[in-house]
């Protein structure tokens, strides 16, 4: 009876040894970074518009799962439709006045400069109207400046006070792009565009750098909206606008640093 119980005794500790669950293999208990994916919807400043589509570009190319969208327009008119219920993702404007608008009526969050602008005069190729600087030469000219209201109109305001000018234009344009579209048509003898804009014209516009351009510098300010439906994409795109690349290719079109 002895050796039956101890025979039995040692089966019902094997029994319990294969009973025994294996112990599981190590999981990863983090997660790496979300993916950026889905679209992004930017409002950018119309003086962006050739630097921020190569900077889209090359974005992409790092988060295949992305699109980039964009509505260039004058800083104020961007500001008014964020403020009128329109979606966006991220803001990037051509002055802090209207970034701090924005800021103000809780319209976007903290924002973060990543760039400076300045104005110069342009003319079509010929100068037919014997322009010479930002000078007396103007008066009397077909000359073509931005509204007060948006950004590089306010800064000619102050750089004409500054340079004892008084300016008598003959159109005030919403968008610096299109002060620039009349002088590369012919329609303007003149016009105060920024200096990013006379390069990206190229051959099409004859540029007069202004000497005391500075006192009326721009800075550039982008931010991510409030209630963003992609926040996480807009705060990429700003992270990267913001980065290295994102500023040499800024810089390729004439912007300056923050």
């Amino acid at each position: 009876m002895r050796r039956v119980g101890a025979v039995l005794a040692s089966l019902a500790v094997l029994g319990g040894c294969a009973a025994s669950p294996a112990v599981p293999s190590a999981t990863p208990t983090g997660t790496g970074p979300a993916a950026v994916s889905g679209e992004i919807t930017v409002f950018a400043a119309a003086s962006l518009k050739g630097a921020f589509s190569d900077i889209s570009a090359e974005f992409v190319k790092k988060h295949p799962e992305a699109k980039v969208t964009f509505s260039f327009d004058g800083s104020n008119s961007l500001v008014d439709q964020l403020d009128g219920g329109a979606r966006a993702d991220v803001l990037a404007t051509a002055d802090q006045p209207n970034m701090d608008r924005a800021v103000a009526a809780e319209l976007v969050g903290p924002p973060q400069p990543f760039a400076t602008n300045v104005l110069t005069v342009v003319t079509p190729p010929d100068n037919p109207g014997r322009i010479t600087g930002f000078d007396a030469s103007l008066d009397g000219k077909r000359l073509v400046i931005c509204a007060p209201a948006v950004p590089c109109g306010n800064a000619t305001a102050k750089l004409a006070q500054a340079s004892g000018l008084t300016l008598k234009p003959v159109s005030e344009e919403s968008k610096v792009t299109d002060v620039l579209g009349k002088v590369t048509s012919g329609e303007a003898d003149a016009g105060l565009v920024y200096t990013t804009d006379a390069a990206g014209a190229g051959a099409k516009v004859k540029a007069f750098p202004i000497a005391n351009a500075d006192v009326a510098r721009n800075d550039y300010p982008i931010a991510v909206v409030t209630g963003a439906g992609n926040a996480a994409g807009g705060e990429a795109f700003s992270a990267y606008v913001r980065s290295a690349d994102g500023r040499a290719v800024l810089a390729t079109y004439g912007f300056g640093e923050p």
